[in-house]
């Protein structure tokens, strides 16, 4: 018996097999929970269809969260397929290259847009579509963020402003969404080698950085997001909303 036999979730935002997204759906077949998958493009469909077959998910749809008509497309086979949604996770994000790169204060205003559209509004939207399907389940939607939206981290730029808008995006979901019982929550997890943290600049001194100042002196693993994960869309969480939940070794504790 899993925690999670008997319950339905969608994953949006897996790569490839070493994203975060991917151990959180890991962690969540291991535990019972029968899977759907969404993929942005056939480069992506092609990491991302051999991983959702290998653990029997038998949906696995395109979408493209700036297109309204590929998230209607999703929502609508959910609910004919399945007809309920327990679990909804929102591991999307995204930025130009130029607008990592660059100092914030040169951000494009076509990037800045792109940034909150791709990283923070289709939590919101994904939000809007997955309640009616979780109303009067105990639905759980959880997204991903990073310290970068707290303090400044360099060459994350217009991310981390999307990451904050993500984070109240969370509070305000969660508000809205509890009165029908469902919860909204956030991980921010520490630096972990994944295709998208190859994009910041840096990125192998942020990891050097953060295990030396971390109060557990380490690094952290994707699995150990993928644990948290499951402990947030479980009734173990019951009655945690609102929560941006911080898995880095202590990292975001520490001043001096």
């Amino acid at each position: 018996m899993g925690i999670l036999d008997g319950k339905r979730g969608v994953i949006f935002g897996v790569a490839n097999d070493r994203s975060i997204a991917w151990a959180i759906s890991r962690a969540l077949h291991d535990a019972g929970a029968e899977l759907a998958f969404t993929y942005a493009g056939e480069i992506l469909e092609r990491r991302v269809r051999p991983l959702a077959e290998g653990i029997g998910a038998t949906l696995i749809l395109p979408c493209d969260v700036t297109k309204e008509e590929e998230i209607d497309r999703v929502f609508e086979t959910l609910r004919k397929e399945w007809g309920y949604l327990d679990i909804l996770i929102h591991a999307v994000a995204y930025a130009t290259k130029e607008d990592l790169s660059n100092p914030y204060v040169q951000t494009s205003r076509e990037g800045f847009h792109l940034a909150l559209d791709v990283s923070t509004y289709s939590l919101v939207v994904l939000s809007r579509q997955a309640a009616p399907l979780m109303e009067g389940r105990a639905g759980s939607i959880l997204t991903m963020t990073y310290v970068g939206s707290e303090k400044v981290i360099p060459n994350y730029n217009v991310m981390g402003v999307a990451k904050a808008a993500l984070e109240a995006s969370v509070r305000y979901l969660a508000y809205d969404l509890g009165p029908k019982g469902i919860r909204v929550n956030a991980i921010s997890a520490g630096p972990i080698k994944t295709l998208a943290a190859s994009g910041i600049a840096g990125f192998k001194e942020m990891l050097h950085y953060s295990s030396e100042r971390a109060p557990l002196k380490r690094n952290i693993d994707a699995e150990e997001v993928g644990r948290t994960a499951l402990y947030l869309v479980s009734d173990m969480a019951s009655a945690v909303t609102g929560e941006i939940v911080h898995v880095d070794a202590g990292y975001n504790i520490m001043g001096m």
